[in-house]
């Protein structure tokens, strides 16, 4: 089925769209210090589980700069409402389904009103991007494990970004003991001989989910910085 896929749906989409234009990645290390890939604990009752939901102009005062990152970094242009490219998912009916489902705003996937999202290059040639979403904690909860469930659930898939096939492969990992709940994968795009290896880490921190996606050198350096800004008192 081919339908307009948002960013926030298929995560990690954004990457296969660039593809043609980036040089073959270096093969990924292997995390250390670190739990498991998807942490859900039994209890979201607790006072920081219900704290009042940010606004987004509030999660965008929280996003990291170009100050917070170090040297090399430039931020990247953001990306316009509605300009993601046309894409179908072959053989992963559960994230053609989630894709379909936000496609004609039926629910599924990362459709949390309350956003904010920043992309920096670095000079090396990596690139990180960082997002945060800030919503009752079940709702955080199950909207994420959702579809890091159907990725990791499709070890191998296909997409179609336009007329150009990619071949994605995923691979559920360890993830930091950070916040409440934690999730981490990598997916490696495949496309006329190039690869480009993508980590993606997700911590939900009461009512406040941090995803940073990107270089895995890179999402592994900046992780913990993001976090503190994002879920900073007082």
């Amino acid at each position: 089925m081919r339908h307009r896929t948002a960013s926030t749906i298929v995560l990690g989409i954004t990457a296969a769209l660039a593809l043609a234009g980036c040089s073959p990645s270096a093969a990924p290390t292997t995390p250390s210090g670190s739990d498991s890939a998807a942490q859900r604990p039994d209890d979201k009752g607790d006072t920081k589980q219900n704290a009042v939901p940010m606004t987004s102009a509030q999660l965008r005062e929280r996003l990291l700069n170009v100050n917070d990152l170090g040297t090399g970094y430039t931020r990247k242009p953001d990306r316009p409402s509605g300009g993601d490219a046309d894409v179908a998912v072959l053989g992963c009916p559960a994230l053609d389904e989630l894709g379909a489902d936000a496609a004609t705003g039926s629910g599924g996937g990362l459709d949390f009103p309350r956003s904010a999202k920043a992309a920096f290059a670095h000079s090396s040639g990596g690139e990180v991007t960082e997002e945060l979403y800030s919503d009752a904690a079940g709702k955080l909860s199950d909207g994420t494990s959702r579809i890091f469930d159907a990725m990791t659930g499709c070890p191998s898939y296909q997409v179609l970004a336009g007329s150009t096939p990619i071949d994605i492969t995923t691979q559920e990992i360890p993830a930091p003991r950070l916040g409440d709940e934690r999730w981490s994968h990598l997916l490696t795009f495949s496309s006329e001989g190039a690869d480009i290896v993508v980590k993606q880490t997700a911590i939900r921190d009461g009512s406040v989910l941090l995803i940073v996606s990107g270089s895995p050198a890179l999402v592994d350096r900046h992780l913990d910085t993001a976090l503190a800004k994002a879920t900073a008192t007082g």
